[in-house]
Parts: structure tokens; C-alpha cells; sequence
């Protein structure tokens, strides 16, 4: 754990005190440390008399919504009015789990010329240099757990009940892959210990995202392990790949591919894997790896990404057919460093 500087600290609690329009906003295609970080810090504002917004760029997955102020989250694809009003309002805007005004996707625009302080709260590395305060710290498992540690630093530990351990505990395991990765800190785990002592139920939590799942997404599974899965056992990667054809004859619904990109590292001598999903204006691209094959590097220099070392993304603008084609003639000249990477 990083010691915050405490003149960030100080400079935050007079913002949240003077905070009269206060505005969270996470980021496109909000996962579960977006949406768990974004709430616990919304139940935290309400405690200190506050009544802030929730923003999300577009909708998220329905095994996100049994969370506590689901309710509460304002969809900007289907509030438009709303949202850019309120960010045109608001004296106090926090920008929680997305280093980058591009990853709102449509409402960067509107975020960089809002006249509100912006607050970034992130643990993704190489933040752009877009706000006033900056909690941006990488060593953190998740920034589910950054906010637990920016509200034990404000010294309002005491105010963390259920309903935002709730919320914490979400976020830090999700962005943890269940503790599979980015959680070697063991400050990660007095967090979620404390988390326990307040009565939160783990397994509830680990049942309602991870066992809620569609018999449509089920079955979306096992056809891409069966049909769209590649192996390249010289180079120690397996890819798969969804058509947007394929999304539609499953009934693709958001959140359904959650996870798909982690099977295939079961398999042994597999240790970076890659899922391809073609939409209507590009192909969306997850990556993740075991030991040391930086996937954040591999996916900023060849697919428009970024990330963490062993669990990152990208873009690709080309077709699922030409982006399939370049990652396979990429990997030869990683075979080395694949080869050395556990």
C-alpha cells in the first residue's frame, strides 16, 4: 500500500464538504469494479450529506444490477439530456476506473469542457493529464479497493456499512478475476477482511454475478470453446473469436462474453489468450496472460489499448478477419518472450 499524500487527501475532503452538484462517472462498457467502485463511493457521498449522480457512458451487464443504487445509475445512451445537463452542472466530477476521457466513449467531448473540478480515482497505469486531482495509483488490486483506502485515509472508515462493503468487495473481486490475478498485495487482503467483518455474505455476492448468468450465454460458451477456439501450442496462445452474426444467433446481451477470454489459459502450456468481438464499427479485443507477458504493451502497440500487465484491451478497426489475421503473424515475434514468461 502507497501512502496517499495527505495534501490530496486534505484538498479532497474540502471538495466533497463544498460539493453541491457532485457527478461520478465511470466508464463505456462499465464492469464490475466500475459500477461496485462507482457506488460505494455514491453511498459514501449520501452519508456526508450529499446527493450525488451516477453516470455510465451505455448499459452494463443485468448481473451488475441486484447491486445496491443500481436503481440510481443514469444511462447517458438513454438520458442524453439528462446526463449532459448534469455534467454541465456539476461543481464536482469523479472519474472512477478510466484514466482517459476516451474511454466514456461519446461523452469525452462533454467531460473535458464540463467547468466542474474533475477528480480521477484509477488504478490503470499512464493516466491522460485531464484532472484537477489525481488518486492514480497502480499497485491497487482494483479501484474498488483505491476508494477504500481514499475513505479510510479521509478517516471515515466508520461510515463504510454492508451496503458499500457490499459494493467494494464486487469490484475487487471481479477486477481480480476471483483473486486470480492483480492481488498479490496483501493489503488487498485486509481490505476484504474488513469487508467480512462488517456481515457482507461473499458467496451471495460470488453467486449473483458469477452464477446469473443466461442459458443463452451458456450456450454462446460452449459453441466458442467447441467451434471458435485457436491453439498455438508453439506460442503458448489460444485465441476465440465471435462474429457479430454469431452474437445475434445467441441472443448476445451485454456482460454475456464475461469471462470467455480466461478459459482458455486452463489448458496447459497456455499462458496468453485473446477474445475477438466483431461490432458494428470495430472489433473489440480482450487480453490476458499468466506471468510476466505484458498484455498492456502488446495491446498499445498493436491494437489501440492498454490495461494492466496480465489483463488488458484494445480496439481494432479493421475486419474480424483482417485483426485475426494480424494477431496470428504477431506472434512469432513474441515467441521468445512467450516462451520465458512463467
Amino acid at each position: 500500500m502507497i501512502a496517499i499524500p495527505e495534501k490530496d487527501i486534505n484538498k479532497l475532503k474540502e471538495l466533497i464538504v463544498q460539493a453541491k452538484k457532485p457527478l461520478i462517472l465511470t466508464h463505456y462498457n462499465p464492469d464490475g469494479d466500475a459500477i461496485g467502485s462507482a457506488l460505494a463511493f455514491y453511498h459514501y457521498l449520501i452519508k456526508k450529506g450529499k446527493e450525488p449522480m451516477v453516470v455510465t457512458p451505455n448499459d452494463y451487464p443485468e448481473f451488475l444490477h441486484w447491486m445496491p443504487g443500481n436503481d440510481k445509475v443514469v444511462v447517458y445512451k438513454r438520458n442524453n439530456g439528462t446526463v449532459l445537463n448534469a455534467l454541465k452542472d456539476a461543481d464536482v466530477i469523479f472519474a472512477l476506473d478510466f484514466n482517459d476521457p476516451d474511454r466514456t466513449n461519446g461523452l469525452e467531448k462533454y467531460l473535458k469542457e464540463a467547468s466542474g473540478i474533475k477528480v480521477l480515482i484509477d488504478h490503470h497505469p499512464d493516466p491522460s493529464n485531464f484532472a484537477d486531482l489525481m488518486f492514480s495509483y497502480t499497485n491497487y488490486s482494483s479501484t474498488a479497493e483505491l476508494v477504500y483506502h481514499i475513505i479510510e485515509s479521509l478517516k471515515d472508515t466508520e461510515l463504510i456499512d454492508s451496503v458499500i462493503g457490499e459494493c467494494l468487495y464486487t469490484g475487487i473481486m471481479t477486477d481480480t478475476g476471483s483473486f486470480n490475478y492483480n492481488s498479490s498485495n496483501p493489503y488487498t487482503y485486509y481490505v476484504v477482511s474488513k469487508l467480512i467483518e462488517l456481515g457482507i455474505n461473499k458467496d451471495k455476492i460470488y453467486w449473483n454475478i458469477y452464477d446469473n448468468y443466461s442459458e443463452d450465454r451458456m450456450r454462446l460458451l460452449g459453441y466458442c470453446l467447441f467451434k471458435k477456439m485457436e491453439i498455438f501450442p508453439e506460442y503458448h496462445t489460444a485465441l476465440i473469436s465471435i462474429s457479430k452474426k454469431e452474437l445475434k444467433d445467441f441472443n448476445f446481451a451485454p456482460g454475456d462474453s464475461e469471462g470467455f477470454v480466461n478459459y482458455p489459459l486452463s489448458i496447459k502450456g497456455i499462458r496468453f489468450t485473446a477474445i475477438f468481438i466483431e461490432n458494428d464499427k470495430n472489433v473489440k479485443i480482450s487480453f490476458r496472460s499468466k506471468g510476466e507477458f505484458p498484455t498492456n504493451k502488446f495491446a498499445e502497440e498493436h491494437f489501440n489499448g492498454g490495461g494492466h500487465k496480465n489483463a488488458s484491451g484494445g480496439y481494432s478497426y479493421s475486419s474480424l478477419e483482417d485483426t485475426l489475421d494480424n494477431f496470428r503473424k504477431l506472434l512469432p515475434n513474441y515467441k521468445s518472450l512467450l516462451n520465458d514468461s512463467l
